[in-house]
């Protein structure tokens, strides 16, 4: 299975993605545990220049996400998923979309098509997006911004909403989750979601 995890900076994402690797392994699954940008050499070198770089246009920044991501599902994601492991991913696809096609207004179409290309079309088995108001996402996460996180708040709900406009266009793939609720309850109603696919 290749499942990802989605969601506005500071959602609760990553957690949901940790505690779902963990059960994975609990039941006796193989599981890759990997991120984005990062998860290869390459990946986690694009990771620091765009969290931690230079200003940089729109375009160049997406570039540097898809360069990332192509050489992640070549090196990693494909491999682990051809040896028959399950997959957990804290970001990918959605990410671009919400993040460079949405709130950067490069467009959700052109920053998909450039993304399916260069993952020669892998797409999650399932996508779990955690939903949590933008304001109090940013609440959680005072004081330790990488350079995308210190967008401001109008950024950071166009975001919001080009992820709540992709999971309304994916429902069968992408589950919405409330983010306000605590962490063991949001990752049981993931796991039930899960349970289905084994």
């Amino acid at each position: 299975m290749f499942l990802t995890f989605e969601g506005v900076d500071w959602s609760g994402k990553s957690t949901q993605a940790e505690l779902l690797a963990g059960w994975l392994r609990e039941q006796g699954r193989t599981v890759l545990s990997t991120r984005e940008p990062g998860g290869t050499p390459v990946g986690e070198a694009v990771r620091d220049v765009v969290l931690h770089g230079d200003e940089m246009t729109p375009w160049a920044e997406a570039a540097l996400y898809a360069a990332a991501r192509a050489e992640h599902v070549e090196r990693a994601l494909r491999p682990a998923l051809d040896r028959g492991e399950d997959v957990v991913c804290d970001r990918y696809i959605e990410s671009s979309v919400a993040y460079q096609g949405g709130a950067r207004g490069l467009g959700i179409e052109r920053v998909l098509e450039l993304n399916l290309m260069v993952t020669r079309g892998l797409v999650p088995d399932r996508t779990f997006l955690v939903l949590l108001d933008p304001a109090e996402a940013r609440r959680r996460g005072a004081g330790r911004l990488d350079r995308i996180e210190r967008e401001g708040d109008e950024f950071m709900r166009l975001v919001d909403e080009a992820y709540r406009s992709l999971a309304a266009a994916s429902p069968e793939r992408i589950v919405a989750l409330d983010g306000a609720r605590a962490p063991e309850e949001i990752a049981e109603e993931v796991r039930e979601h899960v349970r289905a696919l084994l």
